[in-house]
């Protein structure tokens, strides 16, 4: 636990000049720990916006992977439910992705997207279910023609 709160205070005040990401968007009901939590459990797709380093280094145990500035665009292809509740996440507070993969995935008509604004080191504070790389880590879904 000691490590990993030695972790998150190295990153945020690595991120210092980073931008501090919305507290609400548009379209999106923004959920704490907790609520994401809550979600984890009801089998709602976790969706990880973060470059691929920092996926490798950790995530929510079994989300996927979408890194905002690459792979995240498929979501916009027609074969994604739009009825399919998503949590997106990044880092923390001071991560905007989350927030920029949220406004993107309403425009593109998701009608449940969930904004986990405190992200991963919340997450990871907690305690809660951990994966790394994509050992030991099952997709409930794959996309055909990928």
């Amino acid at each position: 636990m000691r490590c990993s709160l030695l972790l998150l205070c190295l990153l945020l005040v690595w991120r210092v000049e980073a931008a501090e990401a919305p507290l609400e968007v548009k379209g999106a009901t923004t959920v704490n720990a907790i609520q994401a939590r809550q979600l984890y459990e009801f089998g709602v797709l976790f969706i990880d916006v973060r470059p691929a380093r920092e996926w490798a280094w950790g995530h929510v145990h079994g989300a996927l992977h979408l890194d905002l500035h690459g792979r995240f665009a498929d979501l916009a292809e027609p074969t994604w439910p739009r009825s399919m509740p998503i949590v997106l996440y990044c880092d923390s507070e001071v991560c905007p992705h989350s927030a920029e993969a949220a406004q993107r995935a309403v425009g593109w008509g998701f009608q449940q997207v969930y904004y986990f604004r405190s992200g991963y080191f919340a997450w990871q504070l907690l305690d809660f279910p951990l994966g790394k790389g994509s050992e030991n880590e099952m997709f409930a879904f794959i996309l055909e023609g990928r």
